[in-house]
């Protein structure tokens, strides 16, 4: 489960706390894209832990499956067929495109390793139909917690992007600022090309 404190000092604790959204019309322009990007940067680590997930339920289920049609073809070699088949179905995510790259896909891949100590999912023929069991129910279960806060992480984002909107749209803001932000942060020093 992905708990969320108050007052933490995570990325995920300041992109979910009450005040991070609280007051944006006050913001200035900086700080609105900063906030905007580090929830997007939280969105993108929860995607990838949540695919890393889906990749893990879609193993088990292949193993439960190949035992109740008595089939004789190992999962490890229909491993390529059964995360083909999950990243060609039908998109059950938020149909966002996400240019980032997860900041922490090493640690996220070894917490969803770590969510059944005893399912080497390597050799997952090992497993009794009981522990199968179980380590689908505790990789659906987290699955839904991080889908959850994803959701809440998308809201926030959601709410920086309209408020870079309406700025926008008012005239408030205006795309040079945004160049000229953008060229004084790639070279911080004032330096000529």
């Amino acid at each position: 489960m992905i708990e969320v404190r108050p007052g933490g000092r995570r990325r995920i604790d300041r992109v979910l706390a009450a005040d991070y959204v609280r007051d944006l019309d006050r913001l200035p322009m900086s700080a609105l894209r900063e906030r905007r990007d580090e929830a997007a940067q939280e969105e993108t680590d929860l995607s990838y832990l949540r695919r890393l997930l889906h990749a893990r339920i879609d193993i088990v289920k292949a193993e439960q499956q190949r035992r109740a049609s008595g089939g004789q073809t190992s999962v490890v070699d229909q491993l390529t067929a059964i995360l083909a088949d999950n990243a060609l179905g039908p998109a059950t995510g938020s149909g966002r495109h996400q240019t980032l790259e997860p900041s922490r896909a090493g640690e996220y891949r070894r917490s969803a390793e770590a969510l059944v100590g005893d399912a080497d999912l390597s050799d997952v023929t090992s497993l009794s139909d009981g522990k199968l069991a179980e380590a689908l129910d505790s990789y659906r279960e987290q699955e839904r917690s991080v889908s959850k806060r994803r959701r809440e992480v998308q809201i926030v984002v959601d709410s920086f992007n309209a408020e870079i909107a309406r700025r926008y749209a008012l005239g408030t803001a205006s795309v040079d600022e945004l160049l000229d932000s953008e060229r004084r942060r790639a070279n911080p020093r004032g330096e000529e090309d």
